[in-house]
């Protein structure tokens, strides 16, 4: 695996790849980091920066970079209708729940949504609960919502 640091608007992100595709975006508090490891960048993780780079200072509104998540097909399935939610718009647990033709998997969805590997360029920040309140996510809440005011959302 590669990886390289990012800091950011959000706090220090570690972006990693299989050398070809993105693999995961992690929050710094949440990195189990080896201290023998040493930062080795590519092609993808470079573009991934330079696109994450732009998309803070509000240049960019969507994310064109090879993914490779790891999960199962329902969270790759779920993975998928986060990033067709447009930038600056939000949906709830069930409105993907009923994209997904499976009303009744609210608390599925919202699991597959916590165990997102790619934040921000898979945009599970722009899922919040049904009576419109911010739920919980990966980087805290105050990240979420600097990325939601980021984005004309809140």
């Amino acid at each position: 695996m590669n990886y390289q640091y990012l800091d950011s608007p959000v706090g220090r992100l570690r972006l990693v790849s299989d050398g070809k595709h993105l693999t995961a975006i992690e929050w710094e508090q949440r990195q189990a980091i080896d201290p023998d490891d040493t930062e080795k960048t590519d092609p993808a993780l470079s573009a991934c920066a330079k696109q994450l780079r732009e998309y803070f200072a509000g240049e960019r509104r969507s994310f064109d970079l090879p993914l490779s998540p790891t999960g199962t097909e329902f969270q790759k399935n779920v993975w998928a209708a986060l990033k067709a939610i447009p930038y600056g718009k939000l949906r709830s647990y069930r409105d993907i729940a009923e994209s997904l033709d499976n009303p009744k998997a609210v608390r599925a969805v919202g699991a597959a949504n916590g165990r997102n590997p790619i934040p921000i360029v898979v945009p599970c920040h722009r899922v919040i609960g049904s009576d419109g309140s911010l739920t919980g996510f990966a980087g805290g809440l105050e990240a979420k919502k600097v990325l939601l005011k980021l984005e004309g959302a809140i």
